[in-house]
């Protein structure tokens, strides 16, 4: 078996795991934290792979056994190396200590070219700033109908179409994050797929999917559990139905890989603000820590990013190549 079979086999595993344990909890968090109480997280898991298998076969029939939906039409395949190999394992690193990480900065940046980076970066932080000014002009609007401190429904026929939202939001934000965000794990992979593998790589993102769902979404979860509501029916089904929306967007804007965690903290920090502005007891300085606490994880994790990016474009591949 050749060295670069090896790298991109252990590669696609790793991140699989670290962009399945980071980013996908920030889509499916709502959804477990508002489901969990009603329902056991084997019956949640199976609910959000059958959503994963029918979204990547589609995309994989009408993109000719390409399942990464056209974002990497400007990241061509290359043979897999071992420092192809060192983002994932530390992207994997990074998410076991609760670090909301750009998966899309960390792994797909050994891969881009510079200029491709540049406008992925650029993209991901007009998403980040876009999400927070929708959301918090989303919210302001909510905030003035509805109080999502406290869950004061009580008739019966409104809980039941709460809670019915929640399957449906989810499910339509779970499909427009993997047209986003598979990119970065099928990264490692051919650009098309035959049959035998799309089914390999199916069955691994299912395991993937119900050891997230037993671990109640790890220590990502919390940056969700700790927001206004979310675990609330009502509040999901919103959230949800906002940044699907956010992500639609920019699917269709262009081709480029963006940062969903970009655009997931700045919806959230637009939220919490509209929340805070509405609400007199929900007070500023209680606030302020919460998003600042989310944001310099953002920072740090963009920062182990570029360092990462700027070792190996400029240490590890030149010295390879004068090898």
């Amino acid at each position: 078996m050749e060295l670069t079979l090896i790298y991109a086999i252990v590669g696609f595993g790793l991140a699989g795991i670290s962009v399945i344990s980071n980013d996908s909890v920030q889509v499916l968090g709502t959804f477990i934290s508002s489901k969990s109480k009603w329902f056991s997280w084997y019956t949640l898991a199976t609910s959000a792979s059958l959503v994963m298998i029918l979204t990547l076969t589609y995309g994989w029939i009408v993109n000719s056994g390409d399942i990464s939906f056209g974002r990497l039409t400007r990241i061509p395949y290359q043979p897999i190396q071992w420092w192809h190999v060192l983002c994932p394992a530390v992207l994997l690193l990074l998410t076991r200590i609760g670090i909301p990480v750009s998966t899309t900065f960390l792994v797909l940046s050994t891969f881009a070219s510079t200029v491709v980076l540049e406008k992925i970066l650029v993209k991901s932080f007009v998403g980040y700033f876009l999400a927070a000014v929708v959301a918090y002009i989303c919210w302001i609007g909510i905030s003035k109908l509805i109080n999502e401190k406290f869950d004061e429904i009580t008739t019966q026929w409104k809980i039941n179409a709460w809670r019915n939202g929640v399957w449906i939001s989810s499910a339509y934000l779970w499909m427009a994050w993997l047209t986003h965000d598979i990119s970065n794990i099928a990264v490692y992979l051919p650009r098309q797929l035959d049959l035998k593998l799309l089914i390999i790589v199916l069955v691994y993102f299912t395991i993937l999917l119900f050891y997230i769902f037993y671990i109640h979404g790890g220590p990502i979860q919390k940056i969700i559990l700790n927001k206004t509501g979310s675990r609330y029916a009502r509040s999901a089904t919103i959230i949800n139905t906002i940044y699907a929306a956010i992500l639609y967007y920019f699917k269709e804007l262009n081709d480029l890989p963006m940062s969903t965690t970009f655009v997931f903290v700045g919806m959230l920090m637009g939220r919490e603000l509209a929340i805070a502005t509405v609400n007199k007891d929900y007070k500023f300085k209680y606030l302020f820590p919460i998003i600042g606490r989310d944001f310099l994880k953002m920072i740090l994790g963009l920062s182990v990013s570029i360092g990462l990016v700027l070792f190996v474009h400029y240490v590890l591949i030149p010295n390879q190549i004068g090898l």
